[in-house]
């Protein structure tokens, strides 16, 4: 039988674990639009990882990063990728 102390622990559990969940899904969610972009640009321009680090003034791991979605690029990337390409930073971060 399972008492009511159980009963609510799992019920929190049960809670907790989807708010993890959920956090997790919207992070992959809110990170994408930049993996996308870079990508679509890569391909569009037909870039290697070292190619576009190159013009961009960062390490190929850097690249590599941002297209897992580990890092963004920072400021100055930001900038290159707008001033050498025309990718903006909203379309970048998908701000409408």
């Amino acid at each position: 039988m399972i008492r009511s102390k159980d009963l609510y622990t799992v019920i929190i559990l049960g809670y907790l674990t989807y708010v993890k969940t959920f956090d997790l899904k919207l992070c992959k969610i809110l990170t994408m639009p930049y993996v996308e972009v870079i990508r679509q640009l890569m391909e569009e321009q037909e870039l290697s990882q070292e190619e576009l680090a190159k013009i961009l003034g960062v390490n190929q791991t850097t690249v590599s990063q941002w297209l897992l979605g580990r890092k963004k690029p920072g400021y100055d990337s930001i900038r290159l990728l707008y001033e050498k390409f025309g990718v903006t930073p909203n379309s970048l971060f998908g701000i409408d």
